[in-house]
């Protein structure tokens, strides 16, 4: 009924559509299903080969040292790979492989005032990391990663170092995170 409704004109553009979309539509799902990478919706671009990995403790070696950094930046490392990706977090030995050290952790004043005091001090970090893939060598890279986060002089830093902790840690997690995988 509804055929004997519509138009001539309308009726043979719709017979063309309908006779290539279909073949068209199998030649998108044979092409999509012989593609080898691996994708998710973080934008990684993981080798199907790739199955592990492996992400060493990250040793502080800052002149100033936070006794909780190590720990809690190598468990967020670590959590955001696994939680992110579908890449089994092995000890040593992964198809992936992060390791590293902070090479920084310092308090610096900026934002100077009239009176000479700083109205802002700034917290940084930096942390030097050495990515290495065993099925793809040439991606190898080491590469210093560093964040900031500023907080007013109001406060002393044992007030607030927490959270500028937590803050950069996810910012430098991103970071590697991206450079490793994501292949921008």
């Amino acid at each position: 009924m509804i055929m004997g409704q519509i138009g001539p004109a309308y009726r043979s553009s719709l017979r063309a559509i309908t006779g290539w979309s279909i073949p068209f539509l199998v030649l998108m799902m044979l092409l999509t299903q012989s593609c080898r990478m691996s994708y998710s919706f973080t934008g990684a671009s993981i080798s199907p080969d790739v199955k592990t990995v492996s992400i060493a403790y990250i040793q502080n070696n800052a002149g100033l040292v936070v006794p909780t950094l190590s720990r809690t930046f190598t468990d967020a490392l670590r959590n955001y790979f696994t939680s992110q990706t579908n890449l089994v977090l092995v000890d040593r030995n992964g198809d992936l492989n992060l390791e590293g050290s902070f090479t920084q952790y310092a308090v610096q004043p900026v934002a100077i005032q009239g009176n000479e005091t700083a109205a802002l001090n700034r917290l940084t970090i930096m942390v030097s990391i050495k990515f290495s893939n065993k099925t793809d060598p040439k991606q190898y890279w080491e590469t210093i990663f560093s964040r900031y986060q500023d907080y007013s002089s109001a406060y002393n830093l044992s007030a607030v170092q927490d959270g500028l902790i937590s803050d950069i840690t996810d910012q430098l997690v991103q970071d590697i995170f991206n450079k490793a995988v994501v292949n921008w």
